[in-house]
């Protein structure tokens, strides 16, 4: 009985840490999509305002205005450099999330075939102390009905 509570401790214990290892990968998820939702609005708003570079470049632009416009694209750049490199941060970040959770539900499966295995045994002994109990009865009874029979005038 005392190793089926330490394996319930074990389970519950268990049970926790792969709770919490999968909050924990729920957040990373979160923060990997909206990274991800970040970069492609970086992205998207360079694109555009290319396109609207282009079409109004068709006139005559300044030299001053031309140096602006590349100087706003090059920070937009490193702006989107920064964001896909925060992104691979958190992809680095949500594999490991990823390996603690399989590990932690890995153990949790491996502590339940434990119980399982326990409660089976526990069950088994139990159906032999009861096939034990029940033979002593009736060899009680056999050597009570013997003596019975040999002390009965035939």
């Amino acid at each position: 009985m005392a190793g089926l509570k330490s394996v319930h401790l074990a389970l519950h214990l268990a049970t926790r840490r792969s709770e919490q290892a999968l909050a924990g990968l729920t957040v990373l998820r979160h923060r990997h999509s909206a990274a991800q939702g970040q970069l492609m609005q970086l992205q998207n708003y360079a694109d555009e305002t290319q396109a609207r570079w282009l079409a109004a470049a068709s006139n005559s632009v300044s030299p001053e205005l031309l140096r602006g416009h590349y100087q706003f694209m090059d920070r937009l750049g490193q702006a989107m450099l920064l964001q896909q490199g925060l992104l691979a941060q958190i992809d680095a970040k949500l594999a490991g999330a990823r390996d603690i959770w399989l590990a932690a539900r890995a153990r949790l499966a491996a502590l339940q075939q434990v119980l399982q295995n326990k409660q089976a045994d526990l069950r088994t002994a139990q159906g032999r102390l009861e096939q034990k109990q029940m033979d002593e009865l009736a060899a009680t009874r056999f050597r009570q009905n013997t003596q019975t029979n040999l002390f009965e005038p035939g």
